[in-house]
């Protein structure tokens, strides 16, 4: 079986310090074929993400991993990016001189707010539908390629007012998936929330389920990681999800267009 982990943060990464040359060498071990290097990136100046990346350093660390182990990993260069959705002409000026094979999109922030602050005082059903209201946003006008971890609010959320409810909110995830569909936009498996107190996937196999339900066919697989030792965490776990949900591909990406891969 041919082996990704397409979500993965570096020192290039605001909130880690694994040092990328490690990272693949672990990978190695692990018995990857393919990783995704996807650090965060944003140009709104109020949000944690932004002045970080250094871009020519990035790419010097990702051509230097590429020529090291040439024979043994494909290292691909990837983005998250925090809503993308906000300065979309920014960044396509920003994007455009840049060699990308990936973009993952994501809602960290909300009104410039983290989303532990963007909780407050909110009640179990506005918190999520003004969340995935925002995600919704986002699918619709980003030029992304996945929408990372799709429900990440119930991390912060999970010891306050506690996961979400899928009934309650599935006509807003539908509305999402169906978007991301007509978009050609895909989602991730992404397994985080199994290393934590969440321990549950994001999105949840129900979202998952419904996304094969609608037609949905994009899947990527990210360990979301930024450390080193978990690298690959809980890949296995995520394919066997992936099958059991109706799945036959996952997929990687070269130059941002999609490339299935038979589970």
């Amino acid at each position: 079986m041919y082996l990704m982990d397409y979500h993965h943060h570096t020192n290039h990464s605001f909130d880690s310090k694994a040092i990328m040359r490690e990272v693949c060498k672990e990978a190695i071990n692990k018995g990857l074929n393919e990783i995704c290097f996807t650090e965060h990136f944003s140009l709104n100046p109020v949000v944690p993400t932004y002045g970080h990346m250094d871009f020519e350093k990035y790419f010097q660390d990702i051509k230097e991993c590429r020529d090291q182990f040439e024979s043994q990993l494909i290292v691909k260069a990837g983005i998250e990016i925090c809503e993308p959705h906000q300065l979309i002409n920014e960044y396509t000026q920003a994007f455009k001189s840049l060699d990308l094979d990936f973009i993952l999109g994501s809602v960290h922030n909300i009104n410039n707010d983290k989303l532990r602050i963007f909780l407050g005082n909110k009640s179990n059903l506005i918190a999520y539908r003004e969340y995935f209201t925002e995600v919704y946003n986002m699918v619709s006008q980003a030029d992304i390629d996945v929408i990372a971890h799709l429900d990440l609010l119930k991390r912060y959320a999970i010891q306050t007012v506690g996961n979400f409810k899928f009934h309650e909110v599935k006509d807003l995830i539908e509305s999402i998936l169906t978007k991301a569909i007509e978009r050609n936009i895909g989602i991730e498996i992404n397994t985080s929330g199994l290393r934590g107190k969440l321990n549950e996937s994001l999105p949840s196999i129900h979202v998952i389920k419904l996304y094969k339900e609608l037609g949905g066919e994009i899947l990527t697989i990210g360990s979301d990681s930024h450390t080193v030792e978990t690298v690959g965490s809980h890949l296995f776990e995520a394919i066997e999800m992936a099958k059991e949900c109706g799945f036959k591909y996952m997929f990687k990406y070269e130059k941002r267009n999609p490339i299935a891969v038979k589970l």
